[in-house]
């Protein structure tokens, strides 16, 4: 079979490729960066579509050339610019769909999401149930699969999910009862494969795990399988978390994360365990023990990362605060002049460093170019400490250590160098 893969560098869409090519089907990678496909997939048939664009079926024909079926896995969470939930979620597969139907690919799988419907609370389903419609209303052999929370260590929600496990205490919304019922990315990709394969498919398919559960159960469940004890739960007073939620970025709570969570988000499973030809795993299968040691320092580190960047940059800030006048800026100057720095010099080394060191405090709280950066600030507190210590050795032996702690301030900027660029890369 040649299947047309949409959104085939996401997580989910990524996995799919796998089991297909895993099994010997022929791929199209339809991606926006199709290089993003080829470094992945050496050699892999690509297309390039965007679906903030690709709106008519027009433009979909060319792009469906020899493909036997299509895999729709394009989706955001996050809507933002042109790439709009109604056009991605829905505008471009009904126009994808009509062009599957022009071109006589007849068998599309369409990759929704659990509670799609035209009723729901939050934007996300709405614009999902909007696609999941028009593809069931057409004469095509298609299916819906509409997947629950999904497990997958390399997923950017079950990270978070893992590192909300590994904290000392878990604070939770209300009192974490909400229902939900994770299923594992494996179990996704097998109901894409035995839809493809099946004569007669199944129309739409809620893809969840074997059991529902509480999102407090679930979080114990996780550090179980992580080797830990067990946490205490520390309650989150409604008006808290929603504040919270308010300030904080999109990419790790939003309020609709949150009314869906309320919402539930459970299914029966007996018809993706038709599907499958046997149960959904549960989500501790998934995490292996001699795995459990990688995940629990990663999930750790998730969570201990932003603390060491945010007080790092603080200290850049409160540098900045000092030079430009919380001390004695005639005193800064006395020092100067000892490095041979009198007059309009001095102040510009004053103030020009304390620029510097606040440029660099909001850089950091910002996150950009973040590698970058972090060499910047070990190679500005190494020529600071050179300078000090040619010019101002004393300040060695000074009891509070200013120019000691510089030590372990290099140690954590390598810390950050070298495992807090995930986003950045």
């Amino acid at each position: 079979m040649r299947v047309l893969v949409t959104g085939a560098t996401g997580l989910i869409g990524a996995a799919i490729v796998d089991g297909l090519r895993a099994r010997g089907d022929a791929v199209i990678a339809a991606v926006r960066d199709p290089g993003a496909a080829r470094s992945r997939w050496p050699g892999i048939d690509t297309v390039a579509v965007d679906f903030a664009v690709d709106l008519s079926p027009v433009a979909w024909q060319p792009r469906l050339a020899g493909a036997d079926a299509v895999v729709n896995a394009v989706g955001t969470f996050v809507a933002h610019g042109k790439d709009s939930f109604e056009a991605v979620h829905a505008v471009a597969p009904r126009a994808l769909f009509a062009a599957c139907e022009a071109a006589g690919v007849a068998r599309v799988i369409q990759i929704s999401a659990l509670g799609a419907d035209a009723g729901a609370d939050v934007a996300f389903q709405r614009s999902k149930a909007l696609a999941d419609e028009a593809l069931l209303a057409s004469p095509l052999t298609a299916t819906v699969l509409r997947p629950s929370l999904v497990y997958a260590p390399d997923g950017a929600s079950s990270a978070m999910f893992l590192a909300w496990s590994t904290l000392p205490w878990l604070p939770l919304p209300g009192d974490g009862r909400q229902r939900i019922q994770p299923v594992v990315l494996d179990d996704v990709v097998a109901a894409v494969l035995a839809a493809l394969d099946a004569e007669h498919p199944p129309r739409c398919v809620d893809v969840v795990g074997p059991r529902a559960t509480t999102l407090r159960d679930y979080l114990a469940t996780l550090r179980r399988a992580l080797g830990l004890p067990p946490a205490r739960v520390l309650p989150v007073p409604r008006p808290l978390l929603r504040a919270a939620v308010a300030l904080s970025p999109p990419r790790l709570a939003s309020p609709d994360a949150l009314a869906m969570l309320d919402r539930g988000n459970h299914a029966d499973p007996s018809p993706l365990t038709a599907l499958l030809g046997r149960p959904p795993q549960p989500v501790e299968k998934a995490i292996p023990p001699g795995q459990a040691a990688s995940l629990r320092r990663a999930a750790r580190l998730r969570w201990t990362l932003p603390p060491l960047r945010w007080t790092v940059a603080l200290v850049w800030l409160w540098t900045a605060a000092v030079s430009f006048g919380l001390y004695p800026p005639a005193d800064s100057l006395a020092l100067l002049a000892r490095v041979d720095l009198h007059g309009f010099p001095a102040l510009v080394a004053l103030y020009g460093a304390a620029a510097l060191d606040a440029g660099i405090g909001l850089a950091l709280l910002r996150r950009r170019r973040a590698r970058a950066l972090y060499r910047l600030q070990i190679a500005v507190i190494l020529a600071y400490t050179v300078l000090v210590t040619v010019f101002l050795p004393e300040f060695w032996l000074h009891p509070y250590g200013p120019i000691s702690k510089n030590l372990p301030l290099l140690a954590a900027l390598l810390v950050l160098h070298e495992l807090d660029t995930v986003e950045a890369r």
